[in-house]
């Protein structure tokens, strides 16, 4: 006798009309793209808690996979708090013609759009609720030429909340990256986003310490000034096999707010990068 369904098909392999039933709603939540893009494989980069530096990794992972050759534009979804312009050093605002919205594009041919490419004053505070918030979203999903892309990266506010919800449930997410930092609490918060990510079906690509150590410049030797990391307990805790660690780099960080984060070159995220092609 088969056992009782519990309707959770998360946790079942069984083939059965619950489970279709499931896949088919999570497909009807899917938003068409735009008529006029074809956009090959989206990557959402995710944090549990803000200030670990999400936008730099994204911002570097889209220029690390330009150099390999591939078509790459960013989606800032962080609606009230972009900073992806900034670090391209991009101020243009975006234009409108009959195939949709013209996003911007970098130096180096990365296809960028932002709210802040949207305001008349980029220091204007956008002042909305989650669901008009998670509405602009779609819109950059559907109305953006975005035109023939390999990879479209997709910056995250923090945390599990309205916008992540919405990027999970209508953009055909390929997997995610989630970027964190080496304290205790905020490995405690990452999990929250790792099992939102099993919950929602998507798989994890990769997890990237950043502010990992610091190296002296003059003996080379390293320094856990955030503490020991422990990113591979967490990641084996999940499955996961791709991790990488980021640096204190003051060079890094005068690059972003000199809008010259095109000029930073690192292979610390090579292992990231190829499991996202492999996606």
């Amino acid at each position: 006798m088969s056992e009782e369904c519990t309707h959770d098909c998360s946790t079942c392999g069984a083939a059965c009309a619950s489970r279709d039933k499931a896949q088919q709603t999570k497909e009807d939540l899917r938003v068409a793209g735009n008529p006029s893009s074809s956009v090959k494989k989206v990557i959402a980069v995710v944090s549990g808690k803000g200030g670990v530096g999400k936008s730099m990794v994204t911002s570097m992972l889209a220029c690390a996979m330009r150099r390999r050759g591939g078509s790459v534009a960013i989606m800032d979804a962080d609606i009230t708090g972009p900073s992806i312009p900034k670090a391209f050093g991009v101020s243009e605002r975006a234009m409108g013609v009959e195939e949709g919205i013209v996003p911007a594009e970098t130096r180096s041919g990365i296809k960028l759009m932002s709210m802040n490419l949207l305001l008349d004053d980029p220091t204007d505070p956008v002042l909305w609720r989650g669901p008009i918030i998670g509405g602009v979203i779609q819109q950059f999903w559907k109305e953006v030429w975005w035109g023939d892309v390999d990879y479209l990266f997709v910056d995250m506010p923090p945390g599990t909340g309205d916008v992540p919800l919405t990027v999970f449930q209508s953009l055909p997410v390929n997997g995610i990256v989630i970027v964190t930092s080496p304290q205790e609490l905020v490995g405690v918060i990452v999990e929250k986003a790792v099992k939102m990510a099993e919950m929602m079906g998507v798989p994890v690509l990769g997890v990237v310490e950043n502010m990992s150590y610091f190296e002296c410049p003059d003996c080379g030797k390293r320094h856990f000034i955030y503490g020991e990391s422990r990113l591979e307990e967490l990641a084996a805790r999940h499955g996961i096999s791709v991790t990488a660690r980021l640096p204190i780099d003051p060079d890094i960080a005068r690059a972003s707010d000199a809008g010259d984060i095109e000029g930073i070159e690192t292979n610390m995220l090579d292992a990231v990068l190829e499991s996202i092609e492999r996606a």
